[in-house]
């Protein structure tokens, strides 16, 4: 295959989210990296040792968090990128100090929460301030720029007028709530974390060097070989199974591109739409069950809905999607007369099988423990523990090097969400501490005018803004924290309003003028990333639409009848298609106006709920198929084809 290095992606993954990283030789290399390893090796601890102290357990894995930030991402991106600089080595001292004297002695701080002292008033504001300048280093200002605007609000509010005015808080007040008490920094953000989150990207780490993602990636190659741009329905495979676990749409792109990207090029992608198609595909994997990148647990704390059943009602909806994008790589490939060329050999699906069915074992294993009502961090370190021991059985040695690389990347993985946990806390404890949620859940019921449609669309502007830069998670209970409340004011049922806000709040790693999961395509196919980020915006639109759905169409996410959840399915599925035809300009054949315009009434008479409504729109649809099929007109010839200019 022809790949580009491991080096070239990771300079396209960093370009793309504006990251810059040192680098390390010698002692410092071998010290970093023991250090990267150490953050694994305590989330595994503390989910071994349930009786864990809680506030050390959180305390200690900031300081880890802010400390290997400091050491990892540079003060000033045009710093000195082979040494540490003055101001991260005492960001570093401070980040220790600060997390030191959270542990010592807490129970006494904690019963003097109302009249904090003067060394825990400037250990917070110290640590407020850290953890600020922690997330910007890593996703830049949007996130920390809304922390610090929320702790202006919280100090300033008195002089805001009207309905959005409070009586104003202290400097103490607002550091005993994030930093002195378990409401901010060690509250929900570091649990989410330690529980949820961190397990998960160490075990798609363990997979990774295990070989699970190659894996992967060559069993999807071999399901699609046979079909219309087989490659690009590898990358839409591959991307879905390795997405699930590892939660983030940036590394999905980054670990699977490297080999998708390249074969969609080779058979006759253009650059632009091969990156397009890898983004889309990552994008998604983040809620593909049975794991949906943890964001599924995440829902569960916040609604108390078993895991299970979040996970089986997500199934439709991602079935949806990626059938949606699947006929968009297809029309795709028959425009332009792309197939696979014979001289790309491919393993078979059963061969491949042979050597890796275990990969899906390990998932099995997961789903396994956590149906017996274990909480999630132990369903993946079992998950780990399966691979781990798998892997002896079957190169019959205990590889140390192996899985030090990947506690080490593991390691590194975690820093990408925890570094975020900081400026989480200060918006979380926040708007708990001024009662903002509140106030914004009046603005939102006012600017929808009491219009569940409206309010969808709000909740997509909000989220797009909200999480830009964020993986899936963050963005998640930003937006769940954001507009939560008023969803649930307005009457939307608690499943559905959870369901709308974690498909949008995945949607600003494609969408323009951010969508960093489409820009690091855009790199790895060495392609222009505004084009790019375009044709991912297009081909995610089972993103846009499905969110409208899950409150319009309840069928989709199974809170109906039997016959209404088939009959919904069916009808919202050939909606999608229709409007993939419309958008492509192309069904069968090339589409005429007249059939485009019948096309755009097919998918509105499909989308809107109703029998007749949808039967009318199924019949257009047919007859425009039955149209083209008899009617085949002139041939289409694919744009670039020798004789066409």
């Amino acid at each position: 295959m022809e790949l580009i290095s491991e080096e070239e992606a990771l300079a396209a993954s960093q370009e793309a989210t504006r990251e810059v990283q040192r680098t390390f030789t010698g002692v410092s290399h071998h010290i970093v990296r023991g250090a990267l390893a150490l953050i694994s090796l305590f989330i595994i601890y503390s989910t071994v040792n349930m009786g864990f102290d809680v506030v050390i357990k959180y305390a200690s894995y900031l300081m880890l968090m802010f400390v290997m930030t400091a050491v990892i991402y540079p003060f000033r991106k045009k710093g000195n990128l082979t040494r540490l600089s003055v101001p991260d080595v005492i960001i570093i001292f401070l980040s220790i100090a600060g997390s030191i004297y959270v542990m010592y002695d807490y129970n006494s701080r904690f019963m003097r929460l109302g009249m904090l002292t003067t060394p825990d008033v400037v250990f917070g504001v110290i640590m407020v301030i850290l953890g600020l300048d922690i997330g910007r280093r890593v996703i830049g200002w949007s996130l920390t720029i809304v922390s610090l605007l929320l702790i202006v609000y919280a100090l300033y509010g008195n002089y805001i007028p009207g309905h959005f005015g409070h009586r104003g808080f202290s400097l103490t007040s607002i550091v005993g709530h994030i930093y002195a008490g378990l409401e901010g920094f060690y509250g929900i953000s570091s649990r989410m974390m330690i529980i949820y989150v961190a397990p998960f990207i160490i075990m798609g780490a363990f997979l990774e060097r295990t070989g699970g993602g190659e894996f992967f990636i060559r069993l999807a190659f071999a399901l699609t070989r046979k079909s219309v741009g087989g490659p690009a329905k590898a990358a839409v495979v591959g991307s879905a199974f390795l997405g699930s676990i590892s939660g983030s749409a940036i590394a999905n792109v980054s670990s699977t591109g490297v080999f998708t990207i390249p074969m969609m090029k080779k058979i006759g992608y253009k650059p632009h739409i091969a990156g397009a198609i890898e983004a889309a595909a990552s994008t998604g994997g983040q809620i593909m069950p049975p794991i949906m990148g943890a964001v599924a647990f995440i829902m569960a704390e916040f609604t108390q809905i078993p895991y299970l059943k979040i996970v089986g009602v997500a199934v439709l909806p991602i079935m949806l999607y990626y059938i949606t994008l699947m006929a968009f790589v297809h029309i795709e490939a028959k425009k332009n007369n792309i197939r696979v060329k014979d001289t790309v050999k491919v393993e078979s699906a059963l061969s491949i099988l042979k050597t890796g069915w275990h990969f899906f074992f390990v998932i099995a294993i997961v789903v396994v423990i956590m149906a017996f009502g274990y909480p999630p961090n132990l369903s993946a370190l079992g998950g780990i523990l399966t691979l781990v021991i798998i892997n002896v059985i079957k190169r019959r040695k205990f590889d140390y090097k192996l899985y030090y690389d990947a506690l080490v990347l593991g390691g590194k993985y975690c820093l990408g969400i925890g570094s975020l946990v900081a400026c989480i806390g200060i918006i979380l404890s926040m708007v708990g501490l001024t009662g903002v949620g509140l106030k914004f859940s009046w603005l939102f019921t006012t600017l929808s005018r009491g219009s569940f449609f409206l309010a969808i669309v709000l909740v997509g502007l909000i989220s797009l803004i909200l999480g830009m830069g964020l993986a899936s998670s963050a963005a998640y209970i930003v937006t769940a924290v954001a507009v939560g409340p008023a969803l649930m004011t307005m009457g939307f049922p608690l499943l559905a309003a959870h369901f709308i806000m974690i498909w949008f709040s995945i949607d600003s790693e494609i969408t323009p003028p951010v969508g960093l999961a489409s820009i690091v395509g855009a790199g790895i196919a060495r392609a222009d990333a505004v084009k790019t980020m375009f044709t991912a915006f297009k081909y995610a639109k089972g993103l846009y639409i499905l969110p409208f759905m899950f409150y319009f169409r309840p069928g989709i996410l199974l809170q109906d009848s039997f016959l209404m959840i088939l009959e919904t399915g069916a009808s919202v599925l050939l909606g999608l298609l229709a409007f993939v035809g419309v958008w492509e300009n192309y069904l069968i054949r090339k589409t005429s106006l007249l059939q485009r315009i019948l096309l755009v009434a097919a998918a509105g008479f499909l989308f809107v709920s109703g029998s007749l409504w949808n039967g009318i729109g199924a019949l257009i649809l047919g007859l425009i198929v039955l149209w083209q099929l008899k009617f085949p007109g002139k041939k289409n010839i694919p744009i670039g084809a020798p004789g066409i200019s």
